[in-house]
């Protein structure tokens, strides 16, 4: 795979800069903690069917800890192998990249060995690091393999990144994208910021992370000024773990904030939105069980059997099952359950 944006296949550039959704993949394990291809297979095939533009792995959905016991490469490698066989229509291959300088430059060659188109570089292990070296770090990666930024919310261990960090950052050039996912508005706007004052608003696109104001960041434009005229930026798309779940409605919320019209219903169906991600994501037990819940959708779907960690103690948050109850029950028009058992037996197929 080709080391710099230009040269993806146009079909890819242009999908990124149209925006689609993209489901940060958890990570299927069985009962014993070992990687599971069979359900892993079915996960890729599921997102594949539910109109996914693109497809995230290795990343914090994933579990980071995929690095420790030696399935960074074995779990990308199955996800390439499956969306060659697989995908139908164009998908974006976005590998997880993390670490510091040479650990993220070998993740790096093995995600552009394996054919991914770009990495989302997570900083979330450079805590007290000046900005100078960050920026030589990013410049570093984003010369092996097109580069995504990654602001990820300091509850799960992201780091606090200034306005002048997201403008030297643009400045990159192989940076083709940044997912915002801080859950801050102030940091969100901090993005935006430094992107615009980088000139790069042409280049770079803006993915939502915000599983926590998903509708209102696909809705709303950012007008900010730069030497006395205003630039309009607006979020393109999501790269988020919620939509690893319920895709197919994902797609179908996406779709309907792109044709709009922005009215009362819509902006009801943003709060609903994050209702389902406050249960999914153990907002109450502040995240502690955000990737079994995702798991605990997929496991009551049938696509996982269970809601197993490769850490042993992470698990569902106390009263997290019952929450994920109330949103079935709240707002049973925003899950893919029926889409999901028409297809799961054909998904679990070898």
């Amino acid at each position: 795979m080709t080391r710099h944006w230009t040269d993806w296949p146009e079909e890819i550039i242009n999908q990124l800069r149209a925006g689609c959704v993209i489901p940060a993949s958890p990570l299927a394990l069985t009962r014993s903690r070992e990687f599971d291809a069979i359900r892993q297979r079915a996960l890729v095939r599921y997102y594949c069917d539910a109109g996914a533009g693109g497809l995230a792995i290795g990343v914090h959905t994933t579990q980071f800890e995929i690095r420790d016991v030696g399935l960074y490469r074995p779990v990308l490698e199955t996800v390439a192998l499956e969306l060659d066989n697989w995908q139908q229509a164009p998908i974006i291959r976005i590998a997880g990249i993390v670490g510091r300088t040479d650990q993220a430059r070998a993740e790096a060659e093995i995600a552009r060995e394996l054919g991914f188109h770009a990495g989302l570089l997570s900083l979330a292990g450079f805590q007290g690091v000046s900005e100078d070296e960050l920026i030589e770090h990013c410049r570093a990666i984003a010369a092996e393999i097109p580069v995504i930024g990654f602001y990820l919310q300091p509850a799960v261990g992201g780091i606090p990144l200034a306005v002048s960090f997201w403008r030297r950052f643009s400045q990159i050039e192989n940076v083709a994208a940044i997912k915002i996912a801080p859950f801050n508005r102030y940091q969100t706007l901090d993005v935006v910021r430094g992107v615009v004052l980088a000139g790069a608003e042409d280049r770079i696109t803006l993915y939502t992370g915000n599983d926590d104001n998903i509708v209102m960041d696909l809705v709303s434009p950012f007008r900010l000024s730069r030497d006395d005229k205003i630039v309009e930026m607006r979020i393109a798309g999501g790269l988020l773990g919620h939509w690893s779940v319920w895709t197919k409605s994902a797609v179908d919320i996406f779709n309907r904030c792109r044709s709009g019209p922005l009215n009362e219903d819509l902006l009801a169906l943003a709060g609903q939105v994050t209702d389902c991600n406050a249960a999914f994501f153990d907002v109450a037990n502040n995240f502690k069980g955000c990737i079994p819940g995702i798991h605990e959708i997929l496991r009551r779907q049938g696509i996982f059997e269970g809601v197993w960690c490769l850490d042993a103690d992470e698990a569902l948050g106390p009263g997290q099952a019952g929450e994920i109850d109330r949103v079935y029950r709240s707002y049973p028009s925003l899950n893919d359950d029926a889409f999901v058992t028409d297809n799961l037996d054909r998904w679990l197929s070898s």
